[in-house]
């Protein structure tokens, strides 16, 4: 007998009618009353997900400012405690907790209270290294179970978690790393991706020395290590201990904006945001957006079985997302590889074979992973049994119609009783979503369904009014409790007022286009500054500068991505290169070579250009956002004040290449 599956958010509503006798006939009259009654609804997803502390709040909202909003006040929390407290009755009901695979082929099944006693032998180990409430604790970890382990270690003793992925160059983790100080650091020496063991050994030796406050290395040691390194600690040993210590530990009461962890945002200039998130603000989002997102306890009648997948690499948001399964009780299933195999020989159906093996019940990965399948001609039914898969989900860049209709009738072939399509879109700044799903709405393919409940979402025009039917600014006019505490190193909030209240003082610009349909519906149209998002990962254009640049032959270098409406991802680079220098093959490769080694392969551009100029403004910052709008179609006069250009002559040759792209689209 299959489980109900009844919505987890009517699940709530019926929770509202019975315990506080609240009846809402639309979901636009649930959101309406969730962004204007901030008190209530936020105090009754407290009390629906059964929060706890042993010291009472004085207040829900205490202070509404953004950025400074101060939520329960007086109250405590820890995110290790709203996991753990699953861990009898899902193993009672057989239920394992995290369901591990790789591109080996290496399955490993962790039981709940494997990781209840893995989690405190390890927090322990943090303590025994030193690791204080507020040291920074940085991992270079790839998706495994070790580095939930570890996150979840920290949590318990109050220690600030930061991960970047072994995907990334040691510049471009120095970087976010440094800012922060970190105590300890985390690493793995080495893994398997793309079909291939990489080493990593020689990163992690770099990165010791290039963080000069990292006192103690704690080392994951594998197969794919190139040579054995010296650490103060074996992750294997960390995590080791089975004694009275361990049986009787518990994860502290701290705070409720005790900082849980620092992700990075980048913008278009400087070095990249160590974004600081709190505690319990995490938490209460989670729960908000789990509502959404339908993911329930794999123990419960309601859910029993669910098994939650959402692609990820440690270096993008959703990483944050898949962890939260097991806040709601449910098996995460996770996979440590390339979704496509490899480069030299892609197979896309990597992840459709896997979601069969493991009997995934919701699967979800980035927008440009449904649109490689489709073009790939990848067959679900071929795949193995996929009956059990309910719901996919979609975020990272916007997910087209055509998409969305190959995924479905793709599952549908493949034995799925129903396809549900939780399409997302928030971000790395306040890991939460402003638009996603919801089971009982329509659904329209390439849209999302609703504005989430606790996000008073709205599109802006030009005039900074609330349009509807209109592309506009994305911003959100009402706090949430996710919103960052600050900056780490950030004196006087400059770099956070300047990320999202710059343009709207005391009003949350996201830096998305967004169109919000009469109905509800939601269309995100790409960023609308000139950040690079690229399958889901954000960077700063200029750390992409920097890689560039650093070569000889370069002297000066511009970046656009023209995501917009739907479209897969175009990014070209500009390059200014020195007298007498050509742009050949050989300087191409070592250009995509200098940026696959600084950042990350995903940052490579589809087309590198030579041109005698970059423009730029009488202030000397590049035109990035004029030249993104032109080359996705709109007149020059409207997207730039040649007065207050440095070289406004420039802008001919981007002018012709815009009418080239036009020219080719509209004949193909």
């Amino acid at each position: 007998m299959s489980a109900p599956n009844i919505p987890q958010i009517r699940l709530y509503q019926d929770w509202l009618r019975e315990q506080r006798g609240l009846s809402f006939d639309t979901y636009d009259a649930l959101w309406r009353w969730s962004v204007t009654d901030l008190d209530a609804f936020w105090q009754s997803i407290w009390d629906y997900a059964g929060m706890h502390s042993p010291t009472p709040h004085t207040a829900v909202l205490a202070d509404a400012r953004m950025p400074g909003a101060q939520w329960f006040p007086g109250a405590q929390v820890n995110y290790a405690r709203e996991v753990l407290r699953h861990a009898d009755a899902a193993h009672a009901a057989g239920m394992p907790a995290i369901v591990s695979d790789n591109e080996l082929g290496e399955v490993r099944e962790l039981s709940w209270p494997e990781l209840r006693r893995q989690v405190a032998s390890a927090a322990l180990t943090l303590r025994a290294l030193g690791v204080r409430r507020g040291d920074r604790v940085a991992a270079y970890m790839p998706n495994v179970p070790e580095t939930m382990v570890a996150f979840l270690a920290c949590s318990c003793i109050g220690a600030v978690w930061s991960v970047c992925a072994p995907d990334m160059g040691t510049a471009a983790v120095v970087d976010r790393f440094r800012q922060i100080e970190p105590t300890l650091l985390i690493a793995a020496d080495g893994v398997h991706y793309g079909a291939k063991p990489i080493d990593r050994s020689a990163v992690v030796q770099e990165l010791r020395g290039a963080l000069p406050s990292v006192q103690k290395l704690l080392l994951l040691r594998t197969p794919h290590a190139a040579q054995q390194i010296g650490a103060d600690a074996d992750w294997h040993d960390a995590i080791a201990r089975s004694d009275a210590e361990v049986d009787a530990f518990e994860p502290e009461w701290l705070p409720f904006d005790h900082p849980i962890w620092i992700v990075y945002s980048s913008g278009t200039t400087g070095l990249p945001k160590p974004i600081v998130h709190g505690q319990g603000g995490i938490i209460m989002t989670m729960y908000a957006c789990g509502l959404h997102n339908d993911v329930g306890a794999s123990y419960g009648a309601n859910n029993f079985g669910e098994r939650f997948h959402w692609y990820s690499s440690t270096g993008w948001v959703m990483w944050n997302c898949q962890l939260s399964g097991l806040a709601f009780g449910a098996t995460i299933v996770i996979y440590d590889g390339h979704p496509a195999g490899s480069k030299e020989k892609p197979d896309w159906a990597v992840l459709w074979r896997f979601a069969a093996r493991h009997r995934v019940t919701f699967f979800g990965a980035g927008a440009a992973y449904f649109t490689n399948c489709m073009k790939a001609g990848v067959v679900a039914a071929e795949c193995g049994d996929l009956s059990r898969v309910r719901a996919l989900g979609s975020t990272g860049s916007p997910l087209s119609e055509d998409v969305q209709r190959w995924g479905t009738a793709q599952l549908l072939a493949a034995g799925a009783d129903s396809v549900w399509w939780c399409n997302i879109s928030g971000g790395t700044d306040f890991c939460g979503a402003f638009v996603g799903g919801n089971r009982e709405l329509p659904e329209v393919p390439g849209q999302m369904q609703c504005r989430q409940i606790g996000h008073a979402v709205e599109a802006w025009n030009e005039d900074g009014k609330p349009v509807i039917g209109e592309v506009g600014e994305l911003v959100c006019t009402q706090p949430t409790p996710s919103m960052p505490l600050y900056f780490w190193g950030d004196e006087g909030n400059a770099r956070y007022l300047s990320s999202y209240f710059d343009t709207y003082p005391g009003v949350w610009r996201h830096g998305d286009w967004i169109r919000i349909g009469e109905d509800g519906g939601c269309i995100i149209y790409g960023r609308s500054d000139a950040t690079i998002n690229r399958q889901g990962l954000r960077m700063g254009t200029s750390e992409i500068y920097s890689a560039v640049e650093a070569l000889p032959e370069v002297l000066d270098s511009m970046v656009v991505d023209l995501e917009y409406l739907g479209r897969e991802s175009y990014m070209p680079l500009f390059v200014v290169l020195r007298p007498g220098v050509a742009l050949d093959d050989a300087l191409r490769a070592k250009i995509n070579g200098a940026i696959k080694t600084s950042l990350s392969p995903r940052f490579l551009p589809n087309d590198i250009f030579q041109v005698d100029e970059i423009p730029r403004t009488l202030s000397g910052k590049k035109q990035e956002l004029p030249i993104k709008k032109l080359l996705l179609g709109q007149p020059l006069e409207k997207v730039v004040n040649r007065e207050a250009m440095a070289n406004p002559a420039s802008l001919g040759w981007y002018v012709a290449l815009a009418e080239r792209r036009a020219a080719q689209a509209s004949s193909s």
